[in-house]
């Protein structure tokens, strides 16, 4: 996360789970208490020297315990934060508070031009306003996000960080790329976690892709509403063939161009979990009825040697025999006898 609360928050946290067994920690950028979720709105970002104490405060809690080879993942969610709590502290022009500073929208001003309560910044022998909001916070300028992404990840890595998570708006394999290569003309060796996050529309991204892509060839897709390609209308189309073939290749295509080093999904048991019980409950209470559960999911489980299909197993009934038996010997009442049901299943 971003390390509930300040560098030593971090590090108590980061030894529990270090602890808990833990060799790899990831941590991001965003302020510790106005985090959101990388694919919501409302991001801010903090100065590097704040974040950077953070990555230090890891890397001393995995020292501290004796784990010399812990990995650290630096996350930024700059390409779509739009926002800072925080001015950059500046020490001489172009260190990485005069960068960070140079990303927010600011106006030129004069003296005279200035309100009661005005923040200022001294840029060039000019002062210049940041554009602060009703709520404090300061903005960066539009466009921004994926230079900002870059300066992160090489600044990170200067730091200590292991490896790069970049949180992107779209899972695009050349906007990934372009700002790799950007971070690997500094550190050629940067390795990448992507998120193959459902929070993304995969379907409808691709295949926005494919046909801006079948349109810049001069490729005829008349047949095709850009606006409506989520329909199921196009689903046996050749683009959403295409599409899918681009989805397919996506995690080779990212690591061979991009260089990720690993691939993770968040939430897909949450997704499958919820789609698998709509389906059940919409056949079980419909006119498939119990049909619905024993074709759906039992006969499957089943067929594919799936464990839980012994679900009294796997709540722990045979390891609860043992101990029974452990404990009182030929007297225990064990469960696991002639009449469990699950031995229907053996």
């Amino acid at each position: 996360d971003a390390g509930f609360g300040n560098a030593e928050a971090t590090y108590l946290m980061a030894k529990q789970m270090i602890e808990a067994g833990a060799c790899c920690l990831q941590i991001e950028n965003q302020v510790a208490d106005e985090k959101q979720c990388g694919h919501q709105d409302g991001k801010v970002t903090v100065p590097h020297a704040d974040f950077h104490a953070k990555l230090r405060a890891l890397r001393y809690a995995f020292l501290e315990l004796g784990v010399d080879d812990g990995v650290i993942v630096a996350r930024t969610d700059s390409e779509g934060a739009g926002l800072t709590k925080e001015i950059a502290v500046v020490r001489e022009p172009g260190d990485q508070g005069d960068i960070y500073n140079s990303f927010l929208d600011c106006e030129e001003v004069a003296p005279e031009d200035t309100a009661e309560g005005d923040v200022l910044i001294s840029r060039n022998g000019k002062l210049v306003r940041p554009k602060r909001l009703p709520s404090g916070l300061y903005q960066f300028r539009q466009g921004t996000g994926h230079e900002r992404c870059v300066f992160d990840c090489i600044e990170a890595i200067n730091a200590g960080a292991d490896l790069l998570w970049i949180e992107t708006a779209v899972p695009t394999v050349h906007e990934i790329k372009g700002m790799m290569d950007e971070i690997r003309k500094v550190h050629p060796d940067a390795k990448l976690v992507y998120n193959n996050s459902p929070s993304f529309n995969w379907t409808l991204n691709f295949r926005q892709q494919t046909y801006d892509a079948w349109a810049a060839e001069g490729k005829d897709v008349s047949a095709y509403d850009r606006d409506n390609l989520m329909s199921a209308e196009y689903d046996d189309s050749e683009l959403s063939a295409a599409a899918d073939a681009r989805v397919r290749t996506f995690q080779a295509d990212t690591a061979r161009e991009a260089n990720v080093f690993h691939h993770l999904i968040t939430l897909p048991t949450y997704h499958t979990t919820a789609l698998s019980v709509d389906n059940l409950a919409k056949e079980y209470f419909g006119d498939k009825a119990m049909l619905g559960y024993v074709e759906g999911v039992q006969r499957k489980e089943i067929r594919q040697g799936i464990a839980c299909v012994k679900h009294q197993n796997m709540a722990g009934s045979d390891l609860g025999d043992d101990h029974k038996e452990y404990y009182a010997g030929e007297m225990a009442l064990k469960a696991g006898g002639a009449k469990n049901t699950s031995n229907q299943f053996n």
